[in-house]
């Protein structure tokens, strides 16, 4: 979700720059950071915007640029004589010399008061028209463009990474299998020899019963196989789906289950380890996930 666009359009006047910033969010979240946009315009434009970004944080800035023959300031005068009465007051009462006693008190005192509020106002005329809104729209339009082109771009990089945790996280399934029979035989010794600690002959035929049950407690194969269908669901929805991201947070969410599972029945130091390994590779998974549409 995350993005950026530009766009200018030149009008009577000067020229309006537009640029829309999107970060992640769970809605489209539109806010306009400017007050040049007309009030009628604003809900068509923040629905265009939302149509178009589906999801995300989405600011909005508007600037304007006057050209040098348009731009114009205008002097409040009338401002401006007051703040130097109340200047000039303020100091005579604070039993300091009339700063117009001289010129150089005088220039001081009337470059003090045009700094102040309201005395200069730099002419801001109406910039958005109804006449000049199809260009101010086309710039969003660009703009808008220019951020899904963007997020397109970071969207194909984000598939190829998110595809390359899928398959080491696969791969380390897969070497978990491998310590399955080293397993067996562990979890058989340390049973045995409990037994021989505690000086038992247990009965072999129903030793052996006892240790075919504890053992399918413990197996692992239909966490494995459920994981791999989830790993297939995940890259059949990330390259098929229009807007995954939700129902890829759903997924990552259930390829977490079968992981813990496992970890939980490995009761295996190595196996342990690469339940670890999938654990740190699915959090990334879904860190990235937010970044989706």
């Amino acid at each position: 979700m995350t993005g950026f666009g530009k766009a200018e359009a030149n009008l009577e006047g000067g020229r309006l720059r537009v640029e829309i910033r999107s970060l992640n969010g769970k809605n489209a979240d539109v806010t306009l950071k400017t007050q040049l946009i007309p009030k009628d315009r604003e809900m068509d434009l923040r629905r265009k915007v939302a149509e178009v970004l589906v999801r995300g944080n989405i600011d909005i800035f508007v600037t304007w640029e006057p050209s040098a023959a348009t731009a114009s300031a205008s002097l409040d005068t009338a401002a401006a004589a007051a703040y130097l009465s109340q200047l000039r007051t303020l100091a005579t009462d604070s039993g300091l010399p009339d700063p117009a006693s001289d010129a150089l008190g005088s220039a001081t005192l009337i470059a003090s008061a045009l700094r102040l509020p309201e005395v200069v106002s730099a002419g801001t005329k109406e910039v958005i028209t109804d006449d000049n809104w199809p260009l101010v729209e086309a710039a969003f339009d660009e703009a808008l463009a220019a951020l899904d082109a963007f997020r397109v771009k970071e969207g194909a990089v984000l598939r190829d990474d998110l595809a390359a945790k899928v398959d080491r996280i696969l791969d380390f399934s897969k070497q978990v299998e491998s310590f399955e029979a080293e397993r067996t035989a562990s979890v058989r010794e340390k049973i045995l020899a409990r037994f021989a600690e505690l000086q038992i002959s247990p009965d072999p035929s129903r030793l052996e019963q006892e240790m075919i049950f504890y053992l399918e407690k413990l197996d692992i194969n239909e966490e494995r196989v459920r994981l791999r269908q989830h790993c297939k669901y995940f890259m059949e929805t990330l390259d098929g789906t229009e807007h995954p991201g939700r129902k890829l947070g759903f997924i990552a969410q259930e390829m977490g289950r079968e992981i813990n599972t496992t970890g939980s029945k490995a009761n295996h130091g190595e196996m342990q380890r690469l339940v670890t390994c999938m654990k740190d590779e699915l959090e990334k998974i879904k860190e990235q996930t937010l970044n989706i549409l």
